[in-house]
């Protein structure tokens, strides 16, 4: 096996938990392989490099093996390396922390979780 399908290989090693689903990020522009957006049918090699948009961050994976079917979480490092920026995952950090400060009107009260961290964030 020399190819994938890059919906196959994205439902394989756990990075959307349905075909369907990897197929629409496909469809809508969200998955690029060497910063080209593709279809879900076109096919990728080990050695690609995978681009991942999920809002707000843009995960980046190295291809290191190719499979068809799902596979325990275990043994996704066999085929894939996360090559994503740190930056983005800061990026990530600070959405999460943005969203208990500009909190929704309506969405009730914070939890106890909510303002650990908001107490965290402000007095830190």
């Amino acid at each position: 096996m020399n190819e994938v399908r890059i919906d196959k290989w994205l439902w394989a090693v756990r990075i959307f938990k349905t075909r369907t689903i990897a197929m629409e990020a496909c469809r809508k522009g969200r998955i690029s392989i060497n910063d080209t957006a593709v279809k879900p049918s076109k096919m990728i090699r080990v050695g690609d490099v995978v681009q991942v948009r999920k809002s707000p961050v843009i995960y980046s994976f190295k291809v290191l093996g190719l499979i068809e079917k799902r596979i325990g979480a275990t043994l996704v490092p066999q085929y894939l390396e996360d090559v994503t920026p740190p930056s983005q995952y800061e990026l990530l950090e600070l959405s999460k922390i943005s969203g208990f400060v500009n909190r929704a009107k309506g969405t009730g009260r914070p939890t106890k979780k909510d303002r650990r961290d908001l107490d965290e964030f402000l007095f830190s």
